[in-house]
C-alpha cells in the first residue's frame, strides 16, 4: 500500500515537473514570437509605412517647440497689477506665479554660472545644463550640470528644493540608520561635507550618490559614474562652494 502512494505521487511529481517545464517552454516560445512580431512590425514603421492600425498617417517629422524664453518677471508684474485692478483675479494671480517662475531660472542661472566648468579633470558638458522650474512658489527648481570625460567617467551634480528629493532623502536617512543598527554590509550611511548633513549611498550599476542638506527646504546631489572610491567623491564634493550655493538660495 505505501509502495503504491510512494508510486503514485512520484508520478504526480514528474507530471507537475514536465506541466512546468512545458509551460517554461511555452512562456519563451510565445515571447520569442512576440519580439519577432513586434521587431517585424517597427521595420515595417520605420522603412514603409504611412499610416498607424487606426488609419491615421503616421507623422514623421515637425520641428517640434521652440525654446520658450523665461517670463519677464517685471512686466508680469504690471500685468499683474493691471489685472487685479481690473478685478480680473484668475488673471492678476496667473502673472504673479508667471513672475515667481521667472524669479526662479534667475536664481538658476545664477547658481549654475557660479559652478566651475572643470571638477576632478572633468571638462562640463554646458549643452546638458539645465535651469528648470515646473511649479511656482519655490518648490520645483531644478539645477543641473554634467562633467565627464573621454572616457566613462562622469560626475551629474544637481541643486533644487526638497520637493524633488525629500522622498528620497528620507528614505535614504531612515535605511542608513537600520543599516547601521543591524551590522549588515553599507551601501549607504550617514556622514558631513563641509558641517551639513549628507547621505552616500553605493550600487554597481550607478556608482556614488552623495546627497547634501543645505537646510529645510534645499539639497545638493551628485552623482559620481566610475569614481574610484568614497575618499575620491568627497573631495569632490569638498571643491565646490557649497556656502556660496546655500547664501544664493537663502538658505542659513
Amino acid at each position: 500500500m505505501k509502495r503504491t502512494l510512494y508510486l503514485s505521487f512520484f508520478f504526480i511529481g514528474v507530471m507537475f515537473v514536465h506541466t512546468a517545464s512545458a509551460q517554461s517552454l511555452l512562456k519563451k516560445l510565445k515571447n520569442k514570437v512576440s519580439d519577432a512580431v513586434n521587431n517585424n512590425v517597427d521595420k515595417k514603421t520605420d522603412n514603409s509605412s504611412t499610416t498607424s492600425s487606426s488609419g491615421k498617417p503616421v507623422n514623421k517629422g515637425g520641428g517640434g517647440l521652440s525654446n520658450t524664453p523665461p517670463p519677464d518677471v517685471k512686466a508680469q508684474m504690471a500685468d499683474a497689477e493691471s489685472a487685479h485692478a481690473a478685478k480680473k483675479y484668475s488673471d492678476s494671480r496667473y502673472a504673479l506665479q508667471q513672475a515667481l517662475m521667472g524669479v526662479e531660472i534667475q536664481l538658476g542661472n545664477q547658481i549654475l554660472k557660479s559652478l566651475p566648468t572643470t571638477s576632478d579633470g572633468l571638462d562640463a558638458d554646458l549643452t546638458k545644463d539645465v535651469v528648470m522650474s515646473t511649479q511656482w512658489g519655490w518648490s520645483n527648481l531644478n539645477i543641473q550640470r554634467v562633467w565627464k570625460n573621454k572616457g566613462d567617467k562622469q560626475l551629474t551634480m544637481t541643486v533644487g528644493n526638497a520637493g524633488l528629493y525629500a522622498g528620497l532623502a528620507a528614505m535614504y536617512f531612515t535605511n542608513a540608520t537600520m543599516v547601521e543598527t543591524n551590522n549588515n554590509k553599507q551601501n549607504f550611511k550617514q556622514i558631513k561635507v563641509k558641517g551639513n548633513k549628507a547621505i552616500i549611498q553605493y550600487e554597481d550599476s550607478t556608482g556614488y550618490t552623495l546627497i547634501v542638506s543645505l537646510g529645510q527646504s534645499s539639497m545638493i546631489v551628485w552623482e559620481c559614474i566610475n569614481f574610484a572610491n568614497e575618499q575620491e567623491v568627497m573631495n569632490t564634493a569638498n571643491s565646490f562652494d557649497i556656502d556660496g550655493i546655500k547664501k544664493m538660495l537663502g538658505e542659513k
